[in-house]
């Protein structure tokens, strides 16, 4: 029944991605007597009448694992047509609480660490999904601008990357953002991501990607506008400016998206930045992970988390011009 129209009233549940101090993320496993039992997720539960999401979730989490939630970062929002109900899942991201997570209500409890098979399986269906949504990076890097010369912008990633990159998860990301490309540039960039685990991420159209052989493609938002389907690679998102085009890379299937300018910056003269409580009012609850982008760099990634992003992407600050 997945993915069908329905006219049901959905009921809100809330869901935490808890993490632990080492990196891993914590999932539940429904006790018996329950519709699904036996079956994962992500913990959490149904709103109360009058409750806001917020307050769900740190209520959930000292009912169900006995652990006090002292920050939660608001994440992803998706909607979920099982045949018993349809429901709209609030996740949070929590980094921040204390206690010893247990099963208070007779679940199982399993740590998984993001990009790695899960071993806890059978997972929700409508929890699936958000498992390759944490594989997004926290940090994503962009190419020196276009008007930096193509070996000056290889000096400066290549010397510049690991530092970028120190600490990340597996899945490690780097757009090339450096206009049309010829055969011998992509292959440039593509070393250079190798030496370094990363990922190239192509910022071309999708044909010009598919001639230069790349698995990764982003979207200016003008291209956006202009696709029917998603590209056919395994890593596709894209630039936005507003709701609607988030709403309309959704309803395609991409993997993340890049909203911005948060801040003013060098990659944009003369434009003034959204601000963070704007930012979070366009991103708010989002289906799929968002980044800000715009004068942002490492130290701006716990607010950016705490306004509803992903992780940042950031230009000048990854090669020290911001």
């Amino acid at each position: 029944m997945a993915g069908t129209a329905d006219t049901r009233a959905a009921v809100d549940v809330v869901c935490g991605v808890i993490w632990s101090d080492d990196g891993r993320y914590l999932l539940a496993q429904r006790p018996e007597g329950r519709i699904w039992s036996g079956w994962w997720e992500f913990p959490g539960g149904k709103m109360e009448a009058g409750e806001s999401a917020a307050a769900a979730i740190r209520r959930e989490s000292h009912e169900e694992l006995g652990i006090q939630v002292t920050r939660a970062d608001p994440w992803l929002r998706r909607v979920f047509d099982y045949p018993h109900a349809r429901v709209r899942l609030h996740f949070f991201q929590i980094r921040t609480w204390s206690g010893e997570p247990a099963g208070l209500e007779g679940q199982k409890l399993h740590w998984q660490s993001p990009g790695e098979p899960c071993t806890a399986a059978p997972l929700l269906p409508a929890n699936a999904p958000v498992l390759r949504a944490l594989e997004a990076p926290p940090v994503l890097p962009v190419t020196p601008a276009p008007d930096v010369t193509h070996r000056q912008a290889l000096m400066r990633v290549a010397s510049g990357l690991p530092q970028v990159l120190h600490g990340l998860p597996a899945d490690r990301w780097l757009q090339v953002r450096r206009g049309d490309l010829t055969p011998a540039q992509w292959r440039d960039w593509c070393a250079v991501c190798a030496e370094h685990g990363a990922l190239p991420i192509a910022n071309l159209t999708p044909e010009a990607a598919a001639r230069l052989g790349a698995e990764a493609l982003h979207l200016t938002a003008a291209r956006l506008a202009t696709i029917d389907a998603r590209p056919d690679l395994p890593l596709v998102g894209a630039s936005v400016h507003r709701r609607a085009e988030i709403e309309r890379a959704a309803s395609l299937g991409l993997d993340y998206v890049i909203l911005g300018s948060v801040n003013a910056s060098r990659s944009h003269p003369g434009m003034t930045g959204l601000g963070w409580p704007a930012w979070a009012e366009t991103a708010r609850w989002s289906s799929l992970p968002v980044y800000g982008i715009g004068g942002l760099g490492h130290d701006d990634l716990d607010v950016a988390r705490a306004h509803g992003a992903s992780g940042v992407a950031m230009i000048g600050a990854a090669w020290g011009m911001r």
